[in-house]
């Protein structure tokens, strides 16, 4: 009973402190309030904590992770948002892009904390904590990607306005070309990592549990193919010294190519990985 009271709360509490974080992060960006621009990290991490929380805690009471609809893995994915972008903020120290990633974990949360219901019979695989690492391993690594692009797109954009010298009052507070850059870079990264985990959990994991498992599956393949065209990215940057505007609208179409090939295989080729 403690358990399911605390889960309700959370699932109220949740996207109220997703909202909150949000504003604090807008309202210093708009109007350069010192107080917030304090509180606005620390209390963002208290929020990425309660929801690491109610995650654990519906996890719990309801014997299975997150993952078994599209409103439980609203909430995970909101978590993984959340998360992917306090660890650039914390690596870079640039915290004026808050107010524009913070509306994506908020909005999820509320579609899943309206909607959101536990599946009384689903199938055994699905109460796997392994299974709950896999996915989250995963959605945490797409994320990052998609912020990596977010941030090569909005440099592209800041570059053109100071190439034509028309500087709004949104661009004029962005980061510099340089922090946008590194934000790129530091998102790309932490997401090739975050997917190389992914992928390392479902090769040696998912053979023992799918009787039909395939090394062949359109979804598994897809991933080594995102993964290895981000090998040799990062590994460009690194050993070629590639940089700026270039690396960025790579990060970009990189995106594009990763949410069009995504698309086609959940749409059309999934098989095992649809969880049915």
């Amino acid at each position: 009973m403690e358990m399911s009271l605390g889960v309700d709360l959370l699932k109220v509490l949740i996207p109220c402190c997703y909202a909150l974080a949000a504003g604090f992060y807008a309202f210093a960006f708009f109007r350069e309030s010192p107080v917030l621009e304090r509180l606005k990290t620390p209390f963002l991490i208290v929020t990425v904590l309660l929801h690491f929380l109610y995650l654990a805690l519906r996890t719990a009471q309801f014997d299975h992770p997150p993952i078994t609809s599209v409103f439980e893995i609203m909430t995970l994915l909101a978590w993984s948002i959340a998360l992917a972008y306090l660890y650039i903020e914390v690596r870079t120290r640039t915290r004026s892009t808050g107010f524009i990633i913070l509306t994506l974990p908020l909005v999820f949360q509320i579609i899943s904390s309206l909607f959101i219901r536990n599946i009384l019979e689903i199938p055994v695989y699905l109460h796997s904590l392994v299974l709950g690492f896999h996915v989250s391993a995963a959605l945490i690594g797409y994320t990052a990607i998609s912020l990596s692009a977010a941030y090569g797109l909005l440099y592209l954009l800041l570059y053109h306005e100071i190439k034509s010298s028309r500087l709004g009052v949104i661009y004029a507070r962005l980061p510099s070309l340089e922090k946008l850059e590194t934000m790129s870079h530091k998102a790309e990264a932490f997401g090739f990592v975050m997917l190389s985990v992914a992928i390392v959990i479902g090769i040696v994991w998912l053979p023992r549990v799918f009787l039909e498992f395939s090394y062949w599956d359109p979804k598994l393949v897809g991933t080594l193919v995102i993964w290895a065209l981000y090998a040799a990215g990062l590994s460009a940057k690194r050993l070629l010294g590639w940089q700026g505007k270039k690396t960025m609208v790579i990060a970009v179409l990189g995106f594009g190519f990763v949410l069009l090939g995504m698309t086609v295989i959940n749409l059309y080729l999934s098989r095992f990985h649809s969880f049915h």
